[in-house]
């Protein structure tokens, strides 16, 4: 994790974290990223960004609107 406040803190229920997977073709100068941001609880998470959209078809359909 990066950003912290203190590099030691423990997630605690309440906490917002971003997950960044992402992918780079240097070659092709094309870079994507997709960012999913969960809210810590106290049994795992939530997802709080699950209602985007994930495939190349659904990311196109959205674009288009």
């Amino acid at each position: 994790m990066h950003d912290l406040a203190e590099p030691s803190a423990e997630l605690q229920p309440g906490m917002v974290i971003t997950v960044e997977p992402g992918i780079y073709l240097p070659e092709e100068n094309l870079g994507v990223r997709i960012e999913d941001m969960l809210q810590v609880t106290k049994t795992g998470g939530v997802v709080l960004t699950e209602k985007l959209p994930r495939e190349v078809e659904e990311t196109e359909s959205w674009m288009g609107r």
